[in-house]
């Protein structure tokens, strides 16, 4: 007990010692109206300029353009405080994208962190704490980019380079094109978030050591928790050593999970097909993906899950278990490698093995794609295996809905160098698996069946090599 004691008083007098800098004795006003930003610029150099603290925003409405980050930082918001997006004038907006000569090898959102609410490059121990929110509603969400001479910015937080971050108890609101992207950040831990936005919520891309758990993700338009590797950096990084627990991710109508109506009036996103809202890796498929371990997670109103590579990546070492699925409105797993191959010409080909999905519960699926698993001629996906898995298919569909796809078996399966998504392979000639160019496939304990009649089969198989359904 004296012991416990002991610590306990060391921890105290540690955080007693912490430096703590307030924006508003920096010039905030925290009133909605005034721009303060410069305020709270000016409270992180101070904090820097001591070698770190904390940089505290009490209760209030803290109207902002771009917020530069340092190392030895922490944001800690008082309940009630809100950084908000403001809208740019002639006069000012938001830092513009900077530079960077890898730009063709990925979105332009991904190129660059600058154009964005809050950002920080080449930066160690950062963590925003506390149950604030980081509202983009009224600008983050309307626009990319450049407008005439307005600098416009398309994300709240984006990190590029850094290590040891942390970010908690933070809520995230309409954030444009990402609420979090989050590149090459090494060390990394996102626990207790909520984030309800227009497009991708959080991207972890060329990270190492990554930790998400307890967050609660709503993005009708785009991903949820996706995982990519893109090139953005320069070189070919992987994502690698993650951990993703109790999250729940889901397509309601953007802000009615964070408001509590969860709106269902939009039914599909920007692509045409249905609400997005899924855990994923990919599209950017650099680097690779590694020692990927997914637990307890919750699909609701969006896509099933997705593990794609597609630009020379290899995706190895994954284990998911535990996952709950409802109202699913594409393919429950979806496994791709395709070689659209965006990036230098010297990467290799895109690659997908060793992958075991266990304890999967889906209902009310949509059956137009089926679970699909799809490789490359001579380059199949393999050794994955199932387990423990159960599937309720909508059904419904007739073999009229597949005749003028019948020309040609491969046309089930899409376009190897387009863009991986399930609908891009057409309605499937099976309801429940659809399955081409994969090896060492092996099934446990995996059932599937029909809330209506559909007229088609159950499974689909071509160029499949040792198959096993136990």
């Amino acid at each position: 007990m004296k012991k416990l004691f002991l610590v306990a008083l060391a921890a105290f007098a540690l955080a007693s010692c912490e430096k703590v800098y307030d924006v508003r004795d920096y010039g905030a006003a925290g009133d909605g109206v005034q721009i303060d930003s410069p305020a709270i610029n000016a409270a992180i150099e101070a904090a820097a300029e001591k070698g770190g603290g904390v940089v505290y925003l009490p209760k209030g409405v803290y109207s902002s353009y771009s917020i530069r980050l340092k190392s030895n930082i922490t944001l800690r918001f008082e309940e009630g405080a809100v950084i908000k997006a403001a809208v740019p004038t002639e006069e000012q907006g938001y830092d513009p994208a900077e530079p960077n000569e890898w730009d063709a090898y990925q979105d332009f959102g991904h190129s660059h962190w600058q154009n964005s609410l809050i950002w920080g490059i080449g930066l160690e121990n950062l963590t925003f704490e506390g149950k604030g929110l980081i509202d983009g509603t009224d600008a983050l969400s309307r626009g990319l980019g450049r407008q005439g001479k307005i600098a416009m910015a398309n994300k709240a937080l984006a990190l590029k380079n850094c290590k040891n971050v942390t970010i908690k108890d933070v809520s995230f609101l309409q954030c444009g094109h990402f609420a979090l992207l989050l590149t090459g950040v090494d060390n990394l831990v996102i626990d207790n978030v909520l984030a309800d936005t227009n497009r991708d919520a959080f991207d972890i891309d060329c990270c190492a050591n990554v930790r998400i758990t307890n967050c609660t993700v709503n993005s009708l338009n785009d991903d949820a928790i996706v995982l990519k590797s893109s090139y953005g950096l320069g070189w070919p990084k992987a994502t690698e050593n993650v951990y993703i627990e109790n999250c729940h991710v889901s397509g309601y109508d953007p802000g009615t999970v964070y408001d509590g109506t969860y709106g269902t009036s939009i039914t599909a996103a920007p692509d045409r097909d249905g609400p997005t809202g899924r855990i994923k890796f990919g599209t950017e498929s650099n680097g690779g993906f590694k020692n990927i371990t997914i637990r307890n997670c919750t699909f609701k109103r969006c896509r099933g899950l997705a593990l794609e590579t597609v630009d020379g990546a290899l995706i190895e070492n994954i284990d998911i278990q535990g996952l709950k699925m409802d109202d699913i409105w594409n393919s429950p797993i979806y496994i791709r490698v395709g070689d659209r191959m965006r990036g230098p010409k010297e990467l290799p080909a895109s690659k997908a093995h060793n992958i075991r999905i266990a304890d999967v519960e889906v209902t009310n699926c949509d059956a137009r794609y089926a679970l699909l698993i799809v490789g490359l001629p001579g380059n199949p996906v393999e050794d994955v295996t199932l387990e423990n898995i159960s599937i309720q298919y909508k059904g419904g569909l007739t073999l009229d809905d597949v005749k003028e796809q019948r020309g040609s078996n491969s046309f089930f399966f899409g376009r190897n160098n387009g863009y991986p998504e399930p609908s891009a392979h057409g309605i499937q000639p099976a309801w429940g698996l659809s399955m081409q160019h994969a090896r060492n496939i092996t099934f446990k304990n995996v059932t599937m069946e029909l809330m209506a009649e559909d007229e088609r089969e159950k499974v689909f198989l071509e160029d499949v090599e040792n198959f096993v359904w136990e």
